[in-house]
């Protein structure tokens, strides 16, 4: 289904060239952002800031502004009003963002191998009429190691499991050396070794202080999992720790009749009927 646009006169911005980082700005800084569409408000009135390497789970139902707050980051896409400021300058230009879809969004029958595609992190670095250099094939090659990946550098993309296939994507992010990753629903139709394999190298990630950001529908892998979670329904209903926004009264805000929330000796769990299909989920 093809995403509605938003209602704007603006039309898409050519990428400029890299922004200088401003020292001491923080790496991601949301004020006031809002997007409308047809429909009504994508986001309303969003604001937020990321602190340099920690991992953010960005929870909420289905159709509550995530993929679109993603884009906008990203500067593939235009606010209605609001900023954003990557190290203290706008998104647009800064090879620093990395920008992971949903795998439903790809073609995987295009005939690229592994290798391909985490060389095309390399382009806006070296440029699109360039070939790679022995320097651009060792980063590559580096990124492959990290999410360990080596064997499987030749392999066609439709060959790859869907866990493999998020582990390339973050191999690409890699070669392109950024530092804010911004992954949408990155877990989806992944069984637990796979997700397993894939906190492993978020791991690794926050090691090297790369800051993430992650699109899912588990509460109970966001709890568990993150530093902070960001609760979303268009605007912004709870940003904390998984405890601090894990309460009764925020997770009604956002998922309505849609979830049950049963409290506990301070405990609350969620029992989802989303069409997600998770299971109960228990949040301390």
């Amino acid at each position: 289904m093809t995403e509605p646009k938003p209602q704007s006169n603006n039309t898409q911005m050519p990428l400029k060239a890299k922004h200088g980082h401003i020292p001491g700005t923080p790496i991601l800084k949301v004020s006031d952002l809002t997007v409308r569409y047809e429909s009504g408000n994508a986001l309303e009135q969003v604001s937020f800031e990321l602190i340099a390497g920690e991992r953010m789970a960005v929870v909420g139902p289905n159709g509550a502004g995530k993929s679109t707050l993603f884009k906008i980051i990203a500067g593939v896409m235009r606010s209605e009003t609001g900023t954003v400021k990557i190290f203290g300058a706008e998104p647009l230009g800064h090879i620093c963002i990395a920008y992971l879809p949903q795998r439903s969004q790809v073609d995987w029958n295009f005939p690229v191998s592994v290798t391909d595609v985490v060389m095309m992190g390399r382009t806006r670095r070296m440029g699109y009429l360039r070939w790679p250099s022995a320097v651009d094939r060792e980063i590559v090659n580096n990124a492959l190691a990290t999410v360990g990946m080596q064997s499987l550098a030749s392999r066609q993309i439709n060959q790859l499991s869907g866990g493999q296939q998020q582990r390339m994507f973050i191999a690409r992010a890699l070669a392109q050396e950024a530092e804010l990753m911004l992954m949408d629903e990155p877990f989806t139709g992944l069984d637990a070794p796979s997700q397993d394999e894939l906190f492993t190298v978020l791991d690794t990630l926050k090691s090297k202080k790369v800051t993430v950001m992650v699109a899912l529908h588990d509460l109970k892998l966001a709890a568990e999992r993150f530093d902070r979670v960001m609760l979303l329904k268009h605007r912004l209903v709870g940003l904390g720790s998984p405890n601090e926004v894990f309460r009764e009264e925020t997770l009604n805000q956002a998922y309505g009749d849609r979830i049950q929330v049963l409290v506990h000796e301070h405990q609350v769990s969620v029992i989802d009927d989303t069409c997600c299909g998770e299971e109960g989920h228990s949040h301390a």
